[in-house]
């Protein structure tokens, strides 16, 4: 049974289960620089668990500079990106988050094609390890590069759209990498659609064919991308398959994960819902899965979300809470009363 109600500026309701639930809030970006950020890294690098270069922006906050601070380490939170955009899709959406270098906080941006953030099953040519690239090749070398904190409390995932369900799923899958996890306007059905197929002795992911003028512009290179045979949408979409059977493609439905994981393991969960009915309906369904699982969450309802220039206050939100979540994480205290 819910305890007394804890009311909070902009709507926050926390009760004293550690769930929070947020009244409906606009999202209105407004315009500022992407310089306000300050200087924004690009880091390219070897990925063995995907075979190629690749590449991860990041962003160090001001304090990472000060000579006082030489010796300090910084919490990373990692933002995953959305089907057809790249690590440098995060530059139009962060400049409307005006508070997002407000703190002692390491942004880590990765590249990940249109892959889903799984390890390919089935794949041709490349090692398409998608979820190891992330929990291994990126996350190591960050810790190795910068002054990370390199451990469980120190870390968090979150991302929009096909990045919001990655986030959702590389989290669940490795809790012991991650004190919080997140989604944005998710696209939380992925892997459960996958599975229906195959249950159907289908494939995964049925082959598309496209009219010849989608074709080429799917071929056509996009040189901002920055990572050589890796810049055109045919590119970055694997070759293969992500599941061979519906037990696999199960194995990374965060509907299913958040009930399997470790309740003592178990990173705290944010949601955004927001975009598309459909879209806000995914996240209260799993929002409504964490609150009969007894599972400690924050849940936010928002207008809007379709037009990318209203993300930026989202993230503002997104971006301090998780910065919260990794302080209390780090200083030893309960995290579920976010």
């Amino acid at each position: 049974m819910m305890g007394p109600a804890e009311r909070h500026p902009a709507g926050w309701v926390t009760t004293a289960l550690g769930l929070s639930l947020a009244l409906t809030l606009p999202l209105v970006a407004p315009a500022v620089a992407w310089a306000q950020l300050g200087p924004v890294e690009t880091v390219v690098f070897d990925a063995p668990s995907v075979g190629r270069t690749m590449r991860y922006d990041i962003v160090l906050p001001a304090a990472y500079h000060d000579p006082a601070r030489a010796d300090d380490r910084f919490p990373t939170l990692y933002l995953l990106h959305g089907a057809g955009d790249h690590a440098g899709s995060w530059q139009s959406i962060l400049a409307g988050a005006p508070s997002a270098r407000d703190h002692d906080l390491i942004l880590v941006l990765p590249d990940a094609g249109d892959s889903h953030y799984v390890d390919w099953v089935r794949t041709y040519g490349e090692p398409e390890g998608w979820e190891r690239y992330i929990v291994d090749d990126v996350r190591r070398h960050v810790e190795a590069t910068y002054r990370a904190i390199p451990r469980r409390e120190g870390r968090a995932i979150t991302g929009y759209g096909m990045g919001g369900h990655g986030a959702l799923v590389v989290g669940l899958r490795n809790p012991e990498l991650f004190a919080a996890i997140g989604s944005q306007l998710g696209e939380l059905l992925w892997a459960r659609e996958a599975a229906d197929r195959l249950r159907l002795d289908g494939l995964a992911l049925p082959p598309v064919a496209y009219a010849p003028e989608v074709e080429t512009a799917r071929r056509r290179e996009d040189p901002s991308v920055g990572v050589p045979g890796f810049r055109s949408l045919v590119d970055r979409a694997p070759s293969g398959q992500p599941f061979t059977s519906a037990a696999e493609a199960f194995a990374h439905d965060p509907f299913r994960l958040v009930i399997l994981v470790d309740r003592n393991r178990v990173p705290l969960v944010q949601l955004d819902g927001g975009g598309t009915i459909q879209l806000l309906e995914l996240s209260q369904r799993l929002a409504r899965v964490l609150m009969d699982a007894d599972l400690p969450f924050v849940f936010t309802q928002r207008r809007g979300g379709r037009d990318r220039a209203e993300w930026g206050p989202m993230y503002d939100d997104v971006i301090a809470w998780h910065y919260r979540v990794m302080r209390r994480a780090l200083r030893g205290t309960d995290v579920t009363g976010q």
